[in-house]
């Protein structure tokens, strides 16, 4: 079984970055592989990548006429891919030596479709203190309860993911109105293209712990200011994906339910046992970017309401 691995990037001061992760793929102990980098519309960076990559076997490079985002990108991707299964890294991702291997065992033992893997959290500062490790999901990392080795999920984190490719490509690989473009991240992008996977494939993605990737997070990350930013327009993006994907409303909710009910009594009862200032601070954390969630969707409720009235009102004066 052939895989192809997709590393898409699109700017210089993130070549550093990329260059680790593009050399950890070139190190994976599986064969057959394939590395497809593809730059998303900038020539100075693809004139490196073609310097620095483009001599070596099963390396096939692309440059986008243009930036059309991190979901474009991964999914021409994907179609100059020619591998049975294909792969994704984010640039600023480091994978251990083992792990298309780990991905590829999934597919090998399992009927799978789709098979991702651990993100681990890489601080290239000082992890906060008062940074939960229910909230990794906001940095792209696995979170607290993310799921059990090689239990079906409905999707794991776009730094660590592989689906059969003509699967992929049969229900439209990822959704261009989701994901990083330039400034605006519409965010969650692996929901989309795993709901409608599942709706015509009644399958989910297969998360195997053991295939593992380091993600770099930066000082930026661990910004508390950042963090709520974040969380808001996490909340406003959950709030997009619920009116194109009804199906993904119950997801959510089912994670609140396990925050409230199961992990933030857990944290109570061991800051009784055992107080510090970073547990208090950790369990308040838990509870403004809880907050910064609702009041971005309710930003997004508010907006798609505004937007419904103003064609209702451009319809009532054209008629």
């Amino acid at each position: 079984m052939k895989v192809s691995v997709v590393v898409c990037t699109y700017a210089m001061d993130r070549y550093d970055v990329f260059s680790a992760c593009v050399d950890s793929v070139l190190a994976q102990t599986y064969e057959p592989l394939e590395i497809v980098l593809v730059v998303d519309g900038n020539e100075a960076v693809f004139e490196r990548v073609r310097d620095d990559y483009g001599d070596l076997d099963d390396v096939v490079l692309h440059c986008n006429d243009e930036n059309h985002g991190i979901s474009y990108s991964r999914t021409r991707g994907a179609k100059i891919a020619t591998g049975d299964v294909v792969a994704f890294i984010d640039d600023d991702a480091v994978a251990e030596d083992d792990w298309v291997a780990e991905l590829a065992r999934g597919y090998d033992e399992t009927d799978a479709i789709a098979v991702g893997g651990h993100v681990a959290a890489d601080w290239v500062t000082e992890k906060p203190d008062f940074f939960p490790a229910e909230f990794y999901w906001l940095v792209g990392c696995d979170e607290r309860g993310m799921g059990e080795h090689m239990e079906e999920l409905r999707n794991t984190y776009g730094s660590n993911i592989s689906f059969r490719r003509d699967v992929f490509l049969n229900v439209g690989g990822y959704d261009e109105n989701t994901g990083r473009k330039g400034d605006r991240h519409i965010q969650a992008h692996e929901a989309p293209v795993c709901i409608r996977m599942a709706n015509q494939y009644g399958k989910g993605v297969i998360y195997n712990t053991d295939a593992v990737v380091h993600h770099k997070l930066f000082d930026y990350r661990g910004d508390f200011r950042w963090l709520v930013f974040r969380s808001f327009w996490q909340g406003y993006s959950k709030r997009i994906m619920d009116l194109l994907l009804p199906e993904a409303s119950g997801d959510k909710n089912e994670y609140l339910g396990q925050l409230m009910l199961e992990f933030v009594p857990n944290r109570l009862s061991d800051l009784v046992r055992e107080p510090s200032a970073a547990k208090v601070k950790q369990l308040v954390t838990i509870f403004i970017f809880t907050t910064a969630v609702g009041v971005g969707y309710l930003y997004g409720l508010a907006a798609v309401d505004r937007a419904e009235l103003a064609v209702d009102r451009d319809v009532a004066a054209e008629a």
